[in-house]
């Protein structure tokens, strides 16, 4: 038995194998101060790695017939069936590959040895190849910054809740929903004396902007019956625009806001359907510069992907443009929208239209639809009036704090 810092050795000097009596074997020790070296017999030792904690299991298969052969022969090895695995047994010599025919009892049992996988890494340790090694050191990095890893979130944790409570952290729970609508939405001016002030228009539309959608929205301003009716069968413009321009007022300027507006509000439904932006002008060469600017800035986010920035609209940036919508559709339509018609053209669940428009203080009712649309449709009004509504814990919200 020998030892190591690592391991343990065990051997024996006899083996079945024929050795030559003729051989002897020698040590030789030299001395480096004199030159000389003396020579000592020795004996040949087979030394193995000792590993500690080795099970060893027995399998012992009943009498194998014609019909559970390719059963019993798939549960023993997973492959090969009919043929003897390489590996060490008792009956059959693993070199053999002898054809098991059915009916035949060749194995008496076979030896399965588990190793504890720390016995296993120390003889990759040793022994394994640089590969195995390689893996072996890769799988220890991991396992140690996992560990600490571990240790940091748990240790965060606990800071966290010692200093909040768990009684804060629940109620902050609750309220996720709300602050995450609410960070997207357009400043709103709680003191305001009139509806037109709640969310000013100055917020949504700059003046710069609003002058460089003179030109594209002039389209607007001159289009007839005609025009109309094509877009709605080409649908080339969002449901709330169609039906819009179909009542544009004659006053010049009048009309020339509400086109400017129309355009606007169709170009940022339109953005809102985009995922991914590759292109420097999406929303092609007649959106102005300063709007192009507008919206991939405000309205878009970035990401890093296959080695490059892009930008994409997000769920939380789609919230943001539907509360931008709804804004500067109270503005279009004396501050009265159908919220439905703006859900189809946004592609959004009504439930969440509906959290959005409470988020931004509406007043929700019901309403028949549109002409154009589905009659069976309920269509749900949103109202923005003075004073505003408190908001309220949405069912969600309050679900969880019954649950909490």
């Amino acid at each position: 038995v020998s030892e190591t810092e690592r391991l343990s050795y065990v051997g024996n000097n006899f083996s079945n194998k024929p050795t030559n009596s003729l051989c002897r074997y020698f040590v030789g020790v030299l001395d480096k101060d004199s030159g000389q070296m003396d020579v000592y017999n020795a004996e040949i030792f087979n030394v193995q790695p000792l590993l500690s904690g080795r099970k060893t299991v027995c399998l012992s298969p009943a009498p194998v017939t014609q019909g559970t052969w390719a059963a019993s022969a798939q549960c023993l090895w997973g492959q090969d069936k009919g043929r003897w695995p390489q590996v060490g047994a008792q009956g059959v010599p693993p070199q053999s590959g002898v054809e098991l025919l059915p009916g035949e009892e060749r194995i008496q049992h076979c030896v399965l040895i588990y190793v504890p996988l720390a016995q296993m890494e120390l003889c990759i340790e040793a022994f394994g190849t640089s590969k195995q090694k390689r893996a072996l050191n890769s799988r220890r990095m991991n396992a140690v910054g996992s560990e600490i890893l571990n240790t940091a979130v748990t240790k965060a944790a606990a800071n966290i809740i010692d200093a909040k409570g768990v009684t804060a952290l629940i109620q902050d729970a609750a309220q996720d929903d709300t602050q995450n609508i609410s960070v997207f939405l357009p400043p709103c001016n709680e003191d305001a004396d009139k509806p037109e002030n709640v969310y000013k228009f100055e917020d949504i539309l700059s003046p710069a902007e609003y002058e460089a959608l003179r030109v594209p929205a002039a389209a607007f301003v001159n289009i007839t019956a005609e025009e109309i009716s094509k877009k709605v069968d080409d649908r080339s413009h969002c449901s709330f625009v169609l039906e819009e321009l179909k009542f544009l007022p004659a006053d010049e300027r009048s009309r020339d806001r509400k086109a400017r507006c129309l355009w606007f509000l169709d170009t940022l439904i339109k953005f809102s359907h985009l995922k991914v932006i590759k292109k420097k002008h999406p929303m092609g060469p007649d959106c102005p510069h300063v709007i192009s600017r507008k919206l991939m800035k405000n309205f878009s986010s970035l990401t890093y992907n296959n080695g490059s920035i892009q930008n994409l609209v997000s769920a939380s940036m789609k919230t943001k443009i539907t509360a931008y919508v709804i804004a500067l559709a109270l503005h279009i339509n004396n501050f009265q929208i159908d919220l439905t018609v703006l859900q189809n053209d946004m592609k959004l669940q009504e439930s969440r239209m509906m959290d959005i428009a409470k988020a931004m203080r509406l007043k929700i009712s019901k309403a028949n639809g549109l002409p154009g649309l589905q009659n069976d449709q309920s269509h749900k009004l949103g109202t923005l009036s003075l004073p505003l509504p408190v908001q309220k814990v949405s069912d969600n919200q309050r679900k969880r704090k019954k649950m909490n």
